[in-house]
Order: structure tokens, then C-alpha cells, then sequence
């Protein structure tokens, strides 16, 4: 395709509010996809539902591992598009893209090749396990699609298509759940697959929405890539995509590694307590979502105000975000502890995993408070490319505190499941004091991915 420049009058003028209530849907439409598969795989058995939990936390490192080049390219292309250098941007997505495809595979590869042995590597015996490997397999072995799906689904918010990108998740996941009713319960003539057709379900619904992101990334560039971006891998984009990339995706994996860890714990608490957690977690996702949402659209802004110069005014934008961000939080916190019994008996009718589940959502308060701080502060600091500052603080916060606290409080002190929510809320508290102090103290200002461009408007951010 032949290239052509960006016209003036096509420039997109963001807020907050504009970034950050697409995404917020599609995180939602996300977790719903989540949730719809714990609800229906409920209906096979609690241990189908521990199984699952425990694969995914899994798909959720390799997912991380994945993200390495999409959140990179993400943060190098808001910098350039903010410096008005368009070309750039259009050939940094093609590396990336291409960089993503070869990641994604590699993954895929290794799951399918060592998927089992990481399983029997965990405290997980008889239908849990069965169900575990079976789940790994298929959606493991494709996991290269949603590598994919990360880098088109980012780089189409980046440029500023936000609501494209959600309606795009929406079809998915109603494409999803209806794939879920058919396979796992076999409906309209198929067999009933249980887990099995909960996995075939989602590598499904992942491959059309692929192809669906393809097509609208092509549709909204102003500057469209040819087949020469996609084979020349520049070593000056590479290397600016991994210097941000590489840390975002060490803090993320060490952090669900912790996690992993954590589950390792709770197998010796007992299968009702392995339930407990995946229920608390089903409903915590929708705790911090607000977080999440706030902290995707501040990078987008705090990088395009990074690239045209406008540090001080990135400054001032986070931290208002950081205020709606635990506002936010808050009210939806008391939300949920307020029908936290209703809520944990839309998945289960087992009255000791009810008590269990209930009372550590009580302790939401605590952590995702802390958790929504970090959303906020760590996204922006890697749009300032200060990325490896967040990976420092968090292996010291992470590894050096919660994990050893978790087992103080699980093995020493018997709090059982609370004693774990505990210990990863210190992590989160501790961590996102540091990261404020970071941002106050405007070291980041130091650093830049490409220079301002001469002049800035058209973009309220």
C-alpha cells in the first residue's frame, strides 16, 4: 500500500475520560469472559473450577512474557505520535508485530512441550490435575493468538481508537460464552465436553476476534505499513521497544509467579480453600477494573504529553488520575463487601467455600486500595520510560516481603486464605508508596524515548 501523511484536521484530541471509558468496558467485557467461564465451568465441578484457576494463572505469565513487545511498542509509539513523527510510529508497529509473532510462537512451543511437567510440578492430584492438563494443552498450545491480539488491541488504543478496540472484545466474549454453553454442556447436538469445550471455546472466539483486530488496525492508520516494515527489524526500534518492554514484562511475570507461589500455598490448606481463591478472585477483578482502566488511559495521555515535551503536565494529569483512582476503588470495595454473601453464591452452594470466599473479600479493602495506587503510578512511570525502577522496587516488595510474609502468616501464624490476602497487600501498599515518592520526586523527567516535536497542539490531554 502506498503511504500518505497524517492530515492536520485528523488529529485526535484525548481527555481522560474519552481514553479511559472504552477501555474500561473492554477490561470488563475481559473479566466477564472470565467470569462466564468459572460460572459455567462451576456447573461441571469445584474441582473443574481449582483446575482452571490454576492454568490460567499460568496462561497469565506466558500472556506477560508475550506483553513484553506489545507494551514496549506501545509506550514508543505514544512518544512518537506525540513528537508528530507518524512514519516512525507506522514502522515501529510493523516490528512489533512481527517481533510478537515469533515471541508467540516460541511460548506456544515450550507450553506444549513442558506444559505437563509444570503441572505435575504442583501439589495437584487425581481430577484436578486431570482437568489441569487438559485445559493447558489446547489453550496453551494457541496461545501465539492472543500474543497477536495483545499487539493489535494496543497499538489500536495507542493511536486513539479506544472504542473500537472494546467492540471488537465485546463480539468475543459473546461469541465466547455462547461457544462455552454449546461445548461444555453440549447443546444443539454436540457432545458435552466439560473442560475441554470451555478451552476449544476460547481458542475459538480468540482466533476470529485476531482476525477482526487485524482488519481495524489496517482501517484506522493514517499511514499504512507496508511489506517491507514487517521484515526490517531495526535494531534502533527493537531496542527502544525492549528497553521498556523488558522490565514492564519482569514485574508483571514476577509478580504472578508470587502468585503461583501463593497458590502453592493454598493447596496445603485444602481443596475448598484452592476454590475459595479462584471465587474471591473471579469477583476482585471487578474491584480494581476502574484502576486498570484509569491507569491504561493515563499512559496513553502521560506518554503523547512525554513525546511533545509537556512533562509538567504529565506530572499534574497522573496524579488527578491517582485520585479517581482510589476514589473509584473505594466505592465499589464497600459494593462488594456489602453483597459479598449474594455474589459468592452465584458460584458455588458449598458453605464452608461461601464462609471462606466471603470473609477475604472483606480484605479487598485493604489490597486493592493499594493495588489501584500501583496501577496508576507504575503505568505511567514506563510511559516515562522509567520502567526499570518499577522492576527493581517490585522484586525487592514481591519477592523480598510478600512471599515470605505469606508463608509467615500461612504455615506459622495459621490464617489460613486471609493470611495470603494480607501478604500480597503489603507488597501492594509498600510498592505504590514507592512509586508515588518516584513520581513527586520528577526523576523520570530525565529520561525520553525520542525528541519533543518543535511545536504541540491538538491534543488535550
Amino acid at each position: 500500500m502506498e503511504r500518505s501523511e497524517p492530515k492536520p484536521s485528523q488529529q485526535v484530541s484525548f481527555n481522560l475520560f474519552q481514553l479511559t471509558w472504552p477501555i474500561f468496558l473492554e477490561i470488563v467485557l475481559f473479566m466477564l469472559m472470565g467470569t462466564a467461564d468459572t460460572l459455567m465451568i462451576s456447573g461441571v465441578s469445584d474441582d473443574a473450577v481449582s483446575a482452571v484457576g490454576i492454568v490460567n494463572q499460568y496462561m497469565f505469565i506466558c500472556i506477560l512474557i508475550m506483553e513484553v513487545i506489545s507494551n514496549g511498542a506501545s509506550i514508543v509509539v505514544a512518544q512518537y505520535i506525540g513528537s508528530k513523527r507518524y512514519q516512525e510510529a507506522t514502522k515501529i508497529v510493523a516490528v512489533s508485530i512481527t517481533m510478537n509473532l515469533v515471541l508467540g510462537l516460541t511460548v506456544s512451543g515450550g507450553i506444549l512441550l513442558f506444559g505437563n511437567e509444570l503441572l505435575n510440578s504442583m501439589n495437584l492430584e487425581g481430577q484436578v490435575l486431570a482437568y489441569a492438563k487438559t485445559y493447558m494443552q489446547t489453550v496453551g498450545g494457541f496461545i501465539f493468538i492472543q500474543a497477536l491480539i495483545n499487539v493489535f488491541s494496543s497499538m489500536i488504543r495507542t493511536f486513539g481508537f479506544t472504542k473500537q478496540s472494546m467492540y471488537i472484545s465485546l463480539g468475543m466474549n459473546v461469541l465466547h460464552i455462547t461457544l462455552n454453553y454449546i461445548l461444555i454442556f453440549g447443546k444443539m447436538g454436540f457432545p458435552e465436553l466439560g473442560v475441554s469445550g470451555a478451552a476449544i471455546s476460547t481458542v475459538i472466539s480468540r482466533s476470529i476476534a485476531l482476525l477482526v483486530f487485524i482488519w481495524m488496525l489496517y482501517r484506522i492508520m493514517e499511514v499504512r505499513m507496508v511489506i517491507k516494515d514487517y521484515v526490517t527489524l531495526s535494531k534502533e526500534y527493537m531496542g527502544k521497544i525492549l528497553k521498556v518492554g523488558i522490565p514492564s514484562a519482569l514485574e508483571q511475570v514476577t509478580y504472578h509467579c508470587c502468585q503461583i507461589v501463593f497458590i502453592y500455598y493454598v493447596t496445603y490448606l485444602g481443596a475448598e480453600a484452592l476454590a475459595s481463591r479462584q471465587y474471591a478472585m473471579a469477583v476482585s477483578q471487578y474491584i480494581y477494573l476502574f484502576g486498570a482502566a484509569i491507569g491504561m488511559g493515563t499512559s496513553i495521555i502521560a506518554g503523547r504529553l512525554i513525546g511533545a515535551g509537556l512533562k509538567d503536565e504529565a506530572y499534574k494529569r497522573v496524579l488527578t488520575s491517582v485520585k479517581w483512582s482510589l476514589l473509584l476503588t473505594v466505592l465499589v470495595d464497600l459494593a462488594v463487601i456489602l453483597f459479598r454473601y449474594p455474589l459468592v453464591s452465584l458460584f458455588t452452594d458449598n458453605g464452608e467455600i461461601i464462609r471462606m470466599t466471603a470473609q477475604i473479600l472483606v480484605l479487598s479493602i485493604v489490597l486493592e486500595t493499594g493495588r489501584s495506587l500501583n496501577l496508576v503510578l507504575v503505568n505511567s512511570l514506563r510511559a516515562a520510560a522509567d520502567a526499570k525502577f518499577t522492576v527493581y522496587i517490585g522484586f525487592l516488595t514481591m519477592v523480598g516481603i510478600s512471599v515470605p510474609l505469606g508463608y509467615l502468616f500461612v504455615f506459622h501464624w495459621d490464617m489460613g486464605l486471609p493470611g495470603v490476602w494480607l501478604a500480597i497487600a503489603s507488597d501492594e501498599w509498600l510498592r505504590g508508596i514507592i512509586m508515588w515518592f518516584r513520581w513527586k520526586s520528577k526523576v523520570w523527567q530525565r529520561q525520553s524515548l525520542v525528541e519533543p516535536a518543535p511545536v504541540s497542539h491538538g491534543m488535550e490531554a
